[in-house]
């Protein structure tokens, strides 16, 4: 027996167009421009954190660069130090006096020492690198190594009193660490004798 569609149920057709209304509903304007304003604050905010990282990596890179350029002669320059050293120690085996009264010719060898010694700590420097010669400047484990301490009345306590060996740093780096002494201050007056006569 055929139904006549007249007298069909109407709630039936309604229920089967139900599911349609309801997806309609949520891909309605409303809810497709909630949609891609949450994908465009997720793009904006991936884009925010991708220009930092690459501002940080541009930041990084130039710190590298920076380092590289200011001590890519470190071990060049540590190698040098060697040599102004035997050329202070050249120059120093020469006493004063007999500096005074050498012949032309020592004096002359004397002085392309000393001038070697100048170009060679001037050309150091031209590449960053700077003795260190703390003589009476106050103890910095950073920059000195101690050698010894020992009392002295001239120098406070604390403070350089003989360096032993310059030091150098290229940059802000140490290359080499001073080789000092330091002052313990002046030497303790001795006690006077126990006086016997306030015993008895």
């Amino acid at each position: 027996m055929t139904q006549n569609p007249a007298t069909e149920d109407p709630n039936l057709e309604a229920s089967a167009d139900a599911p349609e209304q309801a997806a309609a509903t949520e891909t309605g304007p409303e809810a497709q421009i909630v949609k891609l304003q949450a994908e465009r604050d997720d793009l904006k905010d991936k884009l925010l954190r991708t220009l930092a990282e690459m501002e940080n990596l541009r930041r990084r890179t130039e710190r590298e660069i920076a380092d590289a350029k200011a001590y890519s002669v470190t071990s060049f320059a540590r190698d040098m130090l060697g040599s102004s050293d035997n050329l202070r120690r050249a120059l120093e085996s020469m006493p004063e006096a007999a500096r005074k009264t050498a012949d032309a010719a020592t004096t002359a060898l004397y002085e392309g020492v000393e001038l070697t010694e100048r170009e060679l700590l001037k050309t150091l420097e031209r590449h960053g690198v700077r003795r260190i010669d703390p003589q009476g400047e106050k103890f910095d484990p950073n920059l000195h190594q101690a050698m010894f301490e020992a009392p002295d009345a001239g120098i406070a306590k604390g403070l350089v009193s003989k360096v032993v060996q310059v030091g150098y740093k290229i940059g802000e780096r140490v290359l080499r660490p001073a080789l000092v002494g330091v002052s313990a201050g002046a030497p303790k007056a001795a006690e006077p004798p126990a006086d016997d006569s306030a015993k008895h």
